[in-house]
């Protein structure tokens, strides 16, 4: 596979690279001139390109243009429930590789604090770096973005998803009732997972009110990270989006 880099739609058949894609390319790789590498505009669509010249920018000579293969043909947002320490982290690395279409951190009552609010824009910045080079790294065709925090009744009303799904070690219906016949023809789903020791009762009657089902990831308890790993692995296999 020839390497990736997200940057604008190419213009005349033209295209340019700065900036640290420029020197990953010129002194990383150690590319030059007629060698290739594949364009993503981040809507969609790759470009294949030959380096043309290199030095403050590289310069690209469009030759093809076709539909990112790496992406799903289904649009998952996680409604991630905020874990300890760095496992979000972790979690973002892994939907953004499985093909989810957006990640949003959701304060629940069983969350931890997490970080004071001076740092928390240059926190969200990581996060979604981290999104961004999970996308270079498994062909993804967009850049799934990492949200603000919200709360768990603002993520409920919010959630306008046709289908959504909340994981309840508590209890639910198994997701293979749910997929692939409850797509009904709509494109987007909701996922939610829950912290470390689960969803209180509470929210889950809040969720549910909301139009929310809960489903069961089996008889098994799963720490958080697994969970939103092994839901979204789930998801994509049900609708035809993985293996």
């Amino acid at each position: 596979m020839t390497p990736r880099f997200f940057a604008p739609a190419p213009d005349g058949g033209k295209a340019v690279i700065t900036g640290d894609d420029d020197a990953h390319i010129t002194k990383s790789l150690r590319m030059r001139r007629g060698d290739r590498v594949t364009l993503c505009d981040g809507a969609g669509s790759d470009y294949d390109c030959v380096i043309e010249s290199t030095g403050d920018a590289v310069l690209l000579r469009v030759d093809g243009k076709r539909p990112s293969e790496g992406e799903p043909d289904i649009g998952v947002t996680l409604y991630q429930a905020l874990p300890k320490g760095d496992k979000l982290e972790l979690i973002i690395q892994k939907a953004v590789e499985l093909g989810v279409k957006k990640i949003v951190p959701v304060l629940t009552a069983r969350c931890v604090p997490q970080t004071k609010e001076r740092s928390a824009a240059k926190k969200l910045e990581r996060l979604n770096r981290i999104a961004l080079e999970a996308a270079k790294q498994c062909g993804r065709g967009v850049i799934p973005e990492v949200s603000d925090i919200v709360t768990i009744k603002d993520a409920a009303g919010s959630a306008l998803q046709p289908l959504k799904i909340a994981f309840y070690e508590g209890g639910g219906v198994p997701l293979s009732s749910i997929l692939p016949a409850g797509l009904a023809g709509c494109s987007e789903i909701a996922v939610f997972i829950g912290p470390e020791g689960g969803f209180e009762e509470s929210e889950i009657s809040l969720l549910r009110s909301a139009g929310i089902v809960t489903a069961t990831l089996g008889p098994r308890i799963l720490r958080t990270e697994t969970a939103a790993i092994a839901a979204l692995s789930a998801v994509m296999l049900l609708t035809g989006n993985l293996g």
